[in-house]
């Protein structure tokens, strides 16, 4: 079920080329359908095609079981809720159901926010959510510093 709220996370999106965004999207019922690890695996083959497609440049996600936070650069010429709708869309299409909440939430990256202290605290959630003892424990996450 939507929120009675979700419709004001669309309100005043823009997309920037160059720009970095840091980008949370939930799973419909927060259902942990990431927890198979086939279907985060194909999550990530998605993600990874966006930068193959020259869409976006991945600087680093995480699959949680629930949700998906993903810190990119959106390149030239796209639109962030087009990626998004494509990344869900693709995702559900393989999965073979309908997997994801309406919406998704977007923080447009400022100059003098710290890209590295971000992408590690985005890595760690598997930690802070107590599913592993250690980053290098969980499997669905990846960064452009390894």
């Amino acid at each position: 079920m939507e929120k009675p709220h979700a419709h004001r996370l669309r309100k005043g999106r823009t997309s920037e080329a160059n720009r970095i965004y840091f980008l949370t999207t939930s799973t419909s019922e927060r259902k942990p359908v990431f927890s198979d690890f086939k279907y985060a695996r194909q999550l990530i083959g998605i993600l990874r095609g966006c930068t193959t497609m020259d869409r976006a440049q991945t600087i680093c996600f995480v699959v949680m079981p629930d949700h998906l936070h993903w810190l990119m650069q959106l390149n030239e010429g796209q639109n962030l809720s087009d990626i998004v709708r494509t990344v869900k869309s693709l995702s559900s299409k393989q999965i073979g159901q309908r997997i994801w909440q309406r919406g998704f939430y977007d923080h447009a990256i400022r100059r003098d926010e710290d890209i590295r202290s971000l992408a590690r605290y985005i890595v760690a959630n598997p930690v802070r959510a107590g599913l592993v003892e250690s980053v290098g424990a969980y499997p669905h996450w990846d960064a452009i510093w390894l």
